[in-house]
């Protein structure tokens, strides 16, 4: 085509800026191209500059090389649930004056409503308050040390809040040695985790303390072989969850391999009774199983010098924090979310908490969000469409390492879930993470009032990307 050919043809202008420049074309009777395209780091010259540092050739290649021993550590983990145990005799650092939290470090004053919630409850369970006034003066004095799950090779669902007499899984990645925990499902109605504290709420803790996690360690003493998790996991994975939100298929397979054991413990048949109808009472019980199976692969890719992988993704209702693996247990964080999504009747976006729970270490890993074509039912509770889902996932791979061969995705031609969340790429490229996850209300006592989308703030992979490049050298 000649130059003066193109006076005479119809323009396909490309617009890549801001939307009103668009809109003066169409004034004009063009229809622009748009391209979904902003610039990478957000246009911040500090986050640029430290893009341009660390895409020189000699530090780009040391990266390269760290981020693929991240990736094969995560993808060769082979987490295995060998039992359950009371944290207190459990989980490292447990004291019974301590509680874990979901989420970065935060003292009692400044958490969420809801996590202030589970925390005075937590502290009635265990018998250091009389009630929640009472508790709540002994939350905010000082006499309680609180700490991150994630400190303790732990993870959290929404408030994450362990205390040293629940009972928590025990998984082991046989692969490199490394254990992580998780306390169990307290099901879907108005529990601690989403801030309820009433009297209902601490007789479920006494029953599931008593009766419920006993009955679940002695069925594990008696399987000497474990649980293989990560073999479970792609089996439900195939079966329509994305094992964040949606686990119907993961509760049917953990309760099916343990259900032989519970059946050979000496506990009585109204004890055993009550477990599976606890567990059939909500699909949510292998949800932590699920958090946990993440957790331990992840933690095996802790601390790789040069590495730019996230390791862990949690936030506690107040702020959202990142850890990469290159910079080991720093934490890099911004403010949490409002997450988006169908609410309960009666309920709306006013009466939402903001983001809160461990519950990322799923998509850190490369399930839940990363996952839903795997899950297309899962948009009747979280909203959007089947086609969202499939390309959901689709990007994901613009910002990770690489993809797990172990864990695929049928309805994307078995195409490995996303792994590796690169800080690099999702500055390069401005695609965030998309988690999907349940929402509490923000006052405490209440709980869960609706479910949805969620990304994380930018600020905390901008701050994570500008500690990289001044930590990795040529």
């Amino acid at each position: 085509m000649s130059v003066n050919d193109l006076f005479s043809t119809d323009l396909k202008p490309v617009n890549l800026g801001l939307d009103m420049f668009a809109d003066d074309l169409r004034t004009q009777g063009v229809e622009p191209v748009l391209m979904d395209w902003t610039p990478p780091g957000g246009g911040d010259p500090e986050v640029i500059a430290a893009l341009s540092r660390l895409e020189d050739p000699a530090i780009a290649e040391k990266i390269d090389a760290a981020n693929q021993v991240a990736l094969e550590r995560i993808l060769g983990s082979q987490p295995f649930l060998e039992g359950f145990g009371q944290a207190i005799d459990t989980v490292p650092g447990m004291t019974k004056t301590t509680i874990l939290h979901a989420g970065p470090p935060i003292e009692f004053t400044r958490m969420s409503g809801p996590m202030q919630g589970a925390v005075t409850g937590a502290l009635v369970f265990e018998g250091l308050a009389k009630d929640l006034d009472e508790a709540f003066d002994l939350a905010a004095s000082g006499d309680i040390t609180f700490s991150p799950c994630h400190d303790h090779g732990s993870v959290g669902s929404m408030a994450g809040v362990t205390s040293a007499s629940m009972y928590v899984h025990k998984v082991r990645n046989r692969t490199y040695g490394n254990y992580a925990y998780t306390n169990l499902s307290e099901q879907l109605s108005k529990i601690l985790r989403f801030g309820a504290n009433d009297q209902s709420v601490i007789d479920r803790l006494n029953w599931m303390r008593d009766v419920f996690g006993p009955v679940l360690a002695g069925a594990m003493e008696l399987n000497t072989d474990g649980i293989d998790l990560r073999l479970m996991m792609s089996q439900a994975l195939h079966m329509g969850d994305e094992l964040h939100n949606r686990n119907n298929a993961g509760t049917a397979l953990l309760i099916q391999a343990l259900a032989p054991y519970i059946l050979e413990t000496d506990f009585t048949t109204k004890q055993k009774r009550e477990v599976f109808d606890f567990v059939a009472s909500s699909d949510y019980f292998s949800g932590p199983t699920w958090m946990v199976t993440a957790k331990a692969s992840l933690d095996a890719a802790k601390g790789i010098e040069n590495s730019t992988v996230v390791t862990t993704m949690a936030r506690n209702g107040v702020d959202f924090g990142i850890r990469v693996s290159g910079t080991g247990d720093q934490w890099f964080t911004g403010p949490a979310q409002e997450v988006i999504g169908p609410m309960f009747a009666g309920y709306t976006r006013a009466d939402s908490g903001l983001d809160m729970g461990d519950s990322a270490i799923t998509e850190t890993f490369g399930i839940g969000g990363f996952s839903l074509a795997a899950a297309p039912a899962i948009i009747a509770l979280i909203g959007g469409t089947v086609e969202d889902a499939m390309n959901t996932s689709r990007s994901m791979n613009e910002i990770t390492t690489g993809n797990n061969p172990n864990v695929t995705i049928p309805s994307l031609d078995f195409m490995g879930i996303p792994s590796g969340i690169d800080v690099r790429k999702v500055m390069e490229t401005g695609i965030l993470p998309l988690i999907t996850t349940a929402i509490a209300h923000k006052d405490p006592g209440i709980g869960m009032i609706g479910a949805g989308i969620v990304n994380p703030p930018v600020e905390a992979f901008q701050k994570a990307l500008r500690a990289l490049a001044d930590t990795i050298k040529p």
